[in-house]
């Protein structure tokens, strides 16, 4: 479906250095890495590599340090951790750029594996520069784009980069664009989206552009108790996004010019605060002590059947405070029924967001979903209708 720059297997590796842009942008507590699923991800493209006897450099971000050397921001811990996963050694080198990592990509043999210092150690990353993104270039022969997560930001190792060396699309971020691609275009319907998260703002853009797509939008999290109040009930003391009123009201009537069943939920559980016990409730017996924080048995109910009916799903955002078990019921439930169906229905399931994907490692379903996206902006920015400058570059004219 995409068409973007692929490398194929006439394209000999063997003895030619491949620099590989990655996003090992993982959480990293007392100096270790706390979850490894990113560096998972990359495994199979460096194990085919050393396979082709390809000189493998890596490139990669890890938080903002704004241009400026961080301590707690080296990738020196991701290289013991990469390492560790990939059973053979990772070279960790101080410096991304310039003479000495020219240099040092030079000396490394066939198979082997060197893991640059963090790219955004250098304020030019961002700024997209054409002199650093051609000093960059030298490091390899041929450069490869793996990570998506980083694909809608305009930045040297990820856009300008390509004009100056052999630039290939990933076939991770090729499957992960061609199927968030496939699913605002031309989906196994009916096709059913759940959407979560804080703010209403902020999903906007994805909702409007879903609603002339899909047959059915869950609205669920924070987000649903903007709905919720809108339609006349009590939310209490929950989080909800102030002077709203206008885009809700667009969003229901957006469903309705499109035919787009938009669900709400019809009952939650609430407490008085986070570490209480939660009580299940009508939305309309919500009072003004109320916090929700997650969604009840029927309106569960309502999504399986949903689910059911569907042969897509797309899930962005969970249904509560799931990181408390207390509050864990709809996220689980949902992360359960999607997976049960991908395995004995077929159904295509596709989930993305940070938060999402921890609630499905958390409930033990990753194996499970048809395609799990650990990019969270790019992930976002591609449903929307938005055109990601690192993948426009890598595009075939």
């Amino acid at each position: 479906m995409s068409n973007l720059k692929a490398l194929d297997d006439k394209i000999k590796l063997t003895e030619k250095r491949v620099l590989v842009r990655v996003d090992l942008n993982v959480p990293i507590s007392n100096g270790k890495v706390s979850d490894n699923s990113k560096i998972k991800k990359i495994t199979p493209l460096i194990t085919n590599l050393i396979e082709k006897k390809a000189k493998i450099i890596l490139i990669s971000h890890l938080g903002r340090p704004k241009g400026r050397f961080d301590k707690k921001l080296s990738l020196k811990p991701v290289a013991l951790a990469l390492q560790e996963l990939m059973k053979t050694k990772i070279e960790f080198f101080e410096k991304s750029y310039g003479p000495e990592a020219i240099e040092k990509s030079k000396k490394i043999k066939p198979g082997e594996i060197l893991l640059l210092e963090n790219i955004r150690f250098n304020k030019e990353e961002e700024l997209n520069t054409e002199s650093f993104s051609k000093e960059l270039s030298k490091i390899g022969d041929i450069y490869i784009n793996e990570a998506f997560a980083c694909s809608h930001r305009a930045h040297a190792s990820v856009c300008e980069i390509t004009n100056h060396i052999d630039s290939f699309a990933g076939r991770m971020l090729i499957e992960e664009v061609n199927l968030i691609k496939m699913l605002t275009s031309n989906p196994q319907k009916p096709v059913t989206c759940i959407i979560g998260g804080s703010k209403i703002s902020s999903k906007i853009g994805i909702l409007i552009n879903l609603i002339k797509k899909v047959q059915t939008i869950v609205i669920v999290g924070a987000m649903a108790n903007n709905f919720i109040k809108y339609k006349g009930s009590k939310i209490g003391n929950s989080f909800f996004e102030e002077n709203q009123d206008n885009l809700v009201k667009n969003i229901l009537k957006q469903g309705e010019i499109h035919n787009c069943n938009i669900v709400i939920p019809k009952d939650v559980i609430v407490s008085k605060n986070y570490n209480a016990k939660g009580r299940l409730k009508n939305v309309n017996e919500i009072d003004d002590t109320d916090i929700i924080l997650d969604i009840g048995e029927k309106t569960f109910e309502t999504i399986a059947k949903s689910i059911d009916d569907s042969k897509t799903v797309l899930w962005n955002g969970p249904a509560g405070y799931f990181e408390v078990k207390e509050f864990s019921f709809g996220s689980k439930k949902i992360a359960k029924k999607i997976s049960e169906n991908t395995k004995n229905k077929s159904l295509i399931s596709i989930a993305g967001g940070g938060h999402t994907v921890a609630a499905i490692n958390r409930f033990g379903c990753s194996d499970e979903f048809t395609y799990i996206s650990t990019a969270g902006g790019a992930f976002l920015e591609l449903l929307e209708g938005k055109i990601l400058p690192g993948i426009k570059v890598l595009e075939i004219d």
